[in-house]
């Protein structure tokens, strides 16, 4: 059996498995290393993507979700990517929790892809749709709760007492006489017991983890320096590839002369392979990072970008306003007659650029090709789409193909792809590396400049707003229209997502939970741009122009915003209400007075069902916005961990605050992107960042999403802030106070 090494020193056997399973179940194997318990478990879900699993459903042997090893300690495999949202924590915390672990005995340990591993509710391995927690809460809960009740039914064979006289502390059986196990000592006998066809769950109350503030099992590791990224990786005797791509997406390689790269030291060949979107580059396979780079610098290369289209950012936003002042496919209708008899009129037209996602580790992988098989590490966030690509290209089945889940330095989308295409230029890679006569596993890493300049961007959008408000402060008529491209179209994801021709990403976090008027359409464009979801999705524009319009309509309403916001939520957005008056009491909004030249601005928006609400304060000096503190309202039901919420949403502020920067904005000339690194494209930076207070509603429901949903409200709340200061609205990100 061949054997592979996963980060921090798990391993699996060379096969994966590769389909769905169809029926829920728990499920037993045996130890993979040293003896002890093991525990798997799948739950087939009804999330909106679930009916993404064609295929005929089957039962598979089952991978390890739980070790509990002889020395006690406990390893929880956890199916997500770990890119700093904290799943490495807070989902052993939840099977710690039913399981009466000792927490400083549990590992986190990240699965590689496979059946078990799906996400329950959208029926594939996915880290995405702020998902995780919300969609594994019951999950993991019932993979401890089932693993405890095995361990009680070891120890009451052993010491022949009731199994209800027993109890589990911190790792710990206690028998009614005084006796004692470790959950090691008896995890072999455990296994041997019938797992249980249900469980009782711990009621809130006795949570003796969830809920409380708990340090981040990886929190050492990183800060020492010692945890190993996907960048980090490097597979015995592997080589290193760096590609030059086209200039344009989806040109070819018409020529190219590679004689002063190969007379590089250390560059050991120049090959042809296919690129993304049908294109074609060049790529250089050296012994290093460095030779290999400064090889491709040397490369002479003539592209050929006849057949594609060359995208230039100031004539599709003309284009998109044009196209604006005509009604769309219809996705929400009301009456829009009032419009012209209306007291007060808003007439509004927005605008929002391509964005990169520039994560702090740029794109890398690790592939080893072999006849029979092939292994691959990579920081996936699409384990099950990803498994299926890279078999695909390398003329493989998926059971072939072992896809190791890499921690990674963050991706905020673009580990993604539904074309996966970064994985399938490895491949493609080591299919001509091997043509050429070489067997070396290869490394393909990514620079700054070719992730910002590679593409799978969030869309650029317009959107035209016209509002009729009567003479009571109402709104009686909304007429709305965005235009944009799709993320879906032409990906698995189409069938559930676009509806009427209009992909459901580019419209959500429009008019609710307000009761108003909106009339709501939509126009899907085609450009020679890739596109892809960033984090928070539609919401990062979507949320800015309701949250500014509302605003708008609150000023010529002649209201208080916050009061306005509240008599315009229905009986959907009691949710809203909490967090908005969560915030503003903990802020002091319409109590506290604020320095001269300071303003408050206020916004509230839900997305992937978590509520945020911001009270921001925020000034203008010398014509640059500056913003103080952010103060948060939290609703996202049971806080699993309060500290990682706290990250989360301290995290996502700031990336929200990145989009109204100036610079931060991806633009193309003749087809060209324009920025390649961050001297060019802005992101938020520690000297940006404001004081941010998080304040989380309480509550006792299944906790719902978070990696997401704090980014989208901070830019309108940071907006209308700056209205108060300056009397200008802002339509445009990123800001520009000058022109608006």
């Amino acid at each position: 059996m061949r054997i592979e090494w996963l980060n921090q020193g798990t391993m699996v056997s060379g096969s994966a498995t590769a389909a769905g399973v169809s029926r829920r179940g728990f499920m037993k194997a045996g130890a993979v290393a040293g003896g002890g318990l093991v525990l798997g478990f799948f739950m087939p879900g009804a999330g909106r993507w679930a009916n993404a699993q064609q295929a005929p459903a089957k039962v598979y042997e089952p991978n390890a979700f739980l070790h509990i090893a002889p020395d006690n300690t406990v390893t929880v495999q956890v199916n997500r990517l770990e890119f700093g949202q904290g799943v490495q924590t807070s989902l052993p915390m939840l099977i710690a929790e039913e399981l009466d672990a000792d927490w400083s005995q549990v590992r986190g340990a990240l699965a590689p892809a496979g059946d078990q591993y799906k996400d329950p509710a959208f029926g594939i391995q996915i880290t995405g749709g702020s998902g995780s927690i919300a969609h594994s809460y019951t999950q993991y809960r019932e993979i401890g709760a089932k693993a405890r009740q095995m361990l009680i039914a070891a120890a009451a064979e052993q010491w022949k007492v009731p199994a209800a006289q027993i109890k589990t502390v911190k790792g710990t059986l206690i028998g009614p006489a005084g006796q004692k196990a470790t959950y090691g000592s008896l995890a072999d006998a455990a296994m041997k017991q019938p797992v249980p066809a249900t469980v009782t769950l711990k009621d809130p109350k006795d949570f003796t983890l969830i809920g409380k503030p708990t340090k981040r099992l990886d929190a050492r590791a990183k800060s020492t320096g010692k945890q190993q990224f996907g960048m980090d990786f490097k597979a015995p005797d592997s080589k290193v590839a760096v590609v030059a791509r086209p200039p344009v997406f989806g040109a070819k390689v018409a020529k190219f002369d590679a004689s002063k790269a190969k007379a590089i030291k250390g560059v050991i060949d120049v090959l042809e392979v296919k690129t993304d979107r049908g294109g074609s580059g060049v790529v250089v396979i050296a012994d290093g990072y460095w030779p290999a780079k400064s090889a491709r610098d040397a490369l002479a290369i003539d592209w050929d970008t006849s057949g594609v289209d060359k995208v230039s950012s100031e004539k599709q936003v003309a284009e998109y306003k044009a196209l604006a002042q005509k009604a769309g496919s219809p996705v929400r209708t009301a009456d829009t007659s009032k419009l012209a008899g209306a007291a007060k009129k808003i007439s509004a037209v927005y605008e929002f650029p391509y964005l990169a996602h520039a994560p702090m580790e740029p794109l890398n992988c690790v592939v080893d090709l072999r006849k029979d098989g092939c292994t691959v590490w990579a920081g996936s966030q699409f384990q099950t789409v990803d498994q299926g690509a890279i078999a695909a290209t390398a003329g493989l089945k998926p059971e072939q193909v072992v896809l190791n889940t890499m921690m990674a330095g963050g991706g905020f989308g673009r580990r993604a792809v539904p074309t996966s295409d970064y994985l399938v230029e490895a491949v493609n890679i080591a299919k001509v590396w091997q043509a050429a006569g070489h067997k070396e596993p290869i490394k393909v890493i990514w620079s700054r400049e070719d992730d910002i300049k590679g593409g799978y961007y969030r869309p650029s959008h317009v959107h035209r707003a016209d509002i009729g408000i009567d003479a009571k402060g109402e709104i009686v008529a909304w007429d709305h229209v965005i235009v944009g491209q799709s993320i879906t179209s032409g990906t698995p994801f189409e069938p559930m997502m676009v509806k009427n021709g209009v992909d459901s990403t580019m419209v959500e976090g429009m008019g609710e939970p307000y009761e108003v008027p909106l009339n709501l359409s939509a126009h899907t464009v085609k450009a020679n741009v890739p596109v892809l979801w960033w984090r928070s999705v539609g919401s990062t524009h979507t949320a800015f122009v309701m949250e500014t319009l509302i605003d708008e309509a609150a000023h010529a309403a002649k209201m208080d915003p916050v009061a306005y916001r509240k008599k315009l939520v229905g009986e959907k957005g009691k949710r809203h209400i909490a967090a908005l008056d969560l915030a503003v009491a903990k802020s002091g909004y319409g109590k506290k007075a604020l320095p001269k030249g300071q303003a408050y601005g206020v916004a509230v928006h839900e997305s992937f069902n978590t509520v945020i609400a911001y009270v921001v304060v925020a000034s203008v000096k010398n014509g640059t916005p500056k913003l103080h503190k952010v103060t948060a309202g939290v609703h996202c039901n049971t806080a699993v961990n309060p500290l990682t919420i706290e990250a989360q949403i301290q995290g996502a502020a700031l990336m929200g605050l990145g989009m109204t920067l100036s610079g931060a904005a991806i633009t193309l000339k003749d087809g060209v992107v324009e920025q390649q690194n961050f001297s060019d494209y802005t992101v938020a930076r520690m000297t940006d960042m404001p004081v941010i207070d998080v304040h989380i509603v309480p509550s006792n429901d299944p906790p719902t999403g978070m990696g997401e949903p704090g980014l989208p409200p901070l830019a309108p709340a940071f907006a209308n802030a700056l209205f108060k200061l300056t009397g200008k609205r802002l339509r445009k990100l990123p800001f520009d106070l000058a022109s608006a």
